[in-house]
């Protein structure tokens, strides 16, 4: 299996995204917009700066504007491309290549948010990844983290189907969990999500009861560093 390199998808990203959640809802914006929405609702206090680490091409950034338009709001990524895009269809935002000079400064952020970004990474680097976030980091910062479920046939099915997940490989919440803690964080919340497709949105308040049920199209947990008093 071969590594995808996101520089050849930059330009077609969001057709070929598109393309694919078109049986789940027309508006495939909805999906960014559900996951900023779930970080404002868990989080205790506003933050003033916030970094999506693996931004891409920054389609979650407009709605990070949206939700907390106080806050200074910056996208890193390793594409190049990708962060050429995030740049120009996002003029509010500070984006940046993910190298070693931004991970030594631009630290001490009050959210981290990493969607969709793991199962990208080698299993043998993931670790590595981790120590990289907790050191960007504040204290008392929150990090939230998305995942497919490999639990879900859905989610297998689009995955398996994806150009840009050909190097994909899942990771379970359990195991996300593991990896976190290894890493010196402390898990908040940890709950599945995507349940329900927009197109039934009359049934998408049963999500609220859903969370514990390891069958959503994704889960996210809610992380903080771990302190010793």
């Amino acid at each position: 299996m071969g590594k995808v390199d996101f520089d050849d998808y930059a330009d077609d990203y969001d057709n070929i995204l598109k393309e694919q959640l078109r049986f789940f809802s027309e508006d495939d914006k909805y999906f960014a917009q559900y996951k900023v929405k779930i970080v404002h609702k868990y989080l205790a206090t506003e933050p003033k700066r916030i970094l999506e680490y693996g931004c891409g091409t920054g389609r979650n950034l407009p709605f990070f504007k949206e939700i907390f338009p106080s806050a200074e709001i910056f996208g890193a990524d390793i594409s190049v491309q990708s962060i050429a895009v995030a740049k120009e269809q996002n003029l509010f935002a500070r984006c940046y290549c993910l190298d070693d000079e931004f991970i030594r400064s631009f630290g001490d952020f009050d959210l981290i948010f990493v969607a969709g970004v793991f199962h990208h990474i080698a299993p043998n680097e993931r670790v590595r990844v981790l120590e990289q976030i907790n050191a960007l980091l504040s204290k008392s910062g929150s990090l939230f983290v998305f995942e497919h479920n490999p639990y879900n046939p859905v989610t297998q099915k689009l995955v398996r189907e994806c150009p840009f997940d050909a190097d994909a490989s899942l990771l379970s919440m359990p195991r996300m969990s593991k990896l976190l803690e290894k890493t010196g964080f402390t898990g908040v919340q940890k709950k599945y999500t995507l349940f329900v497709p927009p197109s039934f949105a009359v049934l998408a308040k049963l999500e609220r009861y859903l969370g514990w049920l390891p069958l959503g199209g994704q889960y996210f947990i809610q992380a903080k560093k771990h302190t010793i008093l």
